[in-house]
């Protein structure tokens, strides 16, 4: 094929969300209105102090550096020795980003991963860490644990995303589990990103928090070939300032600070400053955590009324259900289906896998009215 023939752009998957949009139609017939229970984006204000954070720093007429203010890194340091049972960082190891999406779609090419090189990821799990591997041209591969592949595709493995607590399941990776997969991946000199975004929200015997690759209990003492990734979205209700950051293994933090400063991805001035300022104070994130806290309650106890039968979901955003009874073979877009009959709109299990398939996922970002109303319209199909 010629050049002048030769289409343009990226062999990619289609974007899975929008063949929702029909169930989104069918649900916004109820007379009630949509229970908007599928992408997991946070309804509740952003905390006026990071809000006055912001406004504060908009005289920000000269470009931001792409590693990040200083106090800005301390923060970051700080706040994983505080919340996460991570000390002894430094600044050098860690290093804002513009969110957390872009990141993991972006790493596998930043780290120099190319044909032929395998990207592990979990059996159900967000599908941006496939799509990362795919830009990079690289190889997505499903696993749970790395003893689950052949010795071909082992000795390529590159990099293992780990995921907890996970999207879209909720489950939580303990110490143990995460560090036997250090391990195994240190001796294929693989790097391990750990994907931690919902790490603020355990519920149960996580309350008190989830364990972070970084933890000398999993990284043995040593942060070589980690990388812990965490976004501000969840926990501070940041998702519209694209406020995150990365830390981990300095030699590779200082390599990704230049491929970054070349291709220009900078967090904007005044969000380093609101995520400062977000970083350093806990009671705002445990207000909005007991805020989630209620809505789980509602909407847990209503989908068991229901006849649902809730799987792992024990720490994160969202509620990872089949229908139970008659109903338990069903696809993940017929359960779809009869919550949009519902006027409630969920997430498929299958964009997250071939195994998600029969399941779907609740969010709890939504209103308590919304989560309310969801919750007796479920409670109605019970009768």
């Amino acid at each position: 094929m010629s050049n002048a023939s030769r289409p343009f752009g990226l062999d990619l998957p289609e974007y899975p969300w929008d063949a929702v949009a029909p169930y989104a139609e069918r649900a916004r017939q109820h007379p009630d209105g949509i229970v908007d229970l599928s992408v997991g984006t946070p309804v509740d204000p952003t905390p006026q102090l990071i809000q006055d954070a912001l406004k504060a720093a908009t005289d920000a007429h000269g470009y931001p550096t792409t590693a990040g203010r200083a106090d800005l890194r301390q923060a970051i340091v700080d706040w994983f020795a505080r919340r996460r049972g991570v000390p002894g960082l430094s600044v050098d190891q860690v290093l804002p980003t513009v969110g957390s999406k872009e990141l993991v779609a972006w790493l596998p090419l930043l780290l120099g991963l190319r044909a032929g090189d395998v990207v592990v990821r979990p059996r159900v799990a967000y599908p941006t860490y496939d799509i990362g591997a795919l830009l990079a041209g690289a190889t997505p591969v499903a696993a749970d644990s790395l003893g689950e592949l052949d010795a071909d595709t082992l000795a390529r493995v590159r990099l293992v995303w780990l995921n907890s607590p996970g999207n879209p399941t909720g489950e939580v990776l303990s110490a143990e589990e995460m560090a036997r997969i250090v391990r195994q991946a240190r001796e294929l000199g693989a790097v391990v990103a750990s994907d931690e975004c919902y790490a603020e929200l355990g519920w149960g015997e996580w309350e008190s928090g989830v364990p972070s690759v970084l933890d000398p209990e999993v990284s043995g003492g040593s942060t070589e070939g980690l990388l812990a990734v965490y976004s501000l979205s969840k926990q501070s209700n940041l998702a519209g300032y694209r406020a995150a950051f990365i830390a981990g293994d300095q030699a590779l933090i200082s390599s990704l600070l230049v491929s970054r400063k070349h291709a220009g991805m900078m967090v904007p001035w005044p969000v380093q400053e609101a995520m400062r300022v977000a970083l350093a104070d806990d009671a705002h994130v445990q207000l909005q955590k007991d805020r989630y806290r209620a809505r789980r309650e509602t909407l847990l106890a209503a989908m068991q009324d229901a006849g649902f039968v809730v799987h792992g979901s024990e720490a994160g955003l969202y509620l990872w259900v089949t229908p139970g009874g008659e109903r338990a073979e069903e696809d993940s877009w017929a359960t779809v289906a009869w919550f949009a009959d519902r006027g409630i709109l969920v997430g498929p299990g299958v964009f997250y896998g071939d195994a998600g398939q029969g399941l779907v996922r609740l969010a709890l970002t939504a209103s308590d009215e919304r989560i309310e109303a969801a919750a007796r319209r479920l409670r109605e199909s019970s009768r």
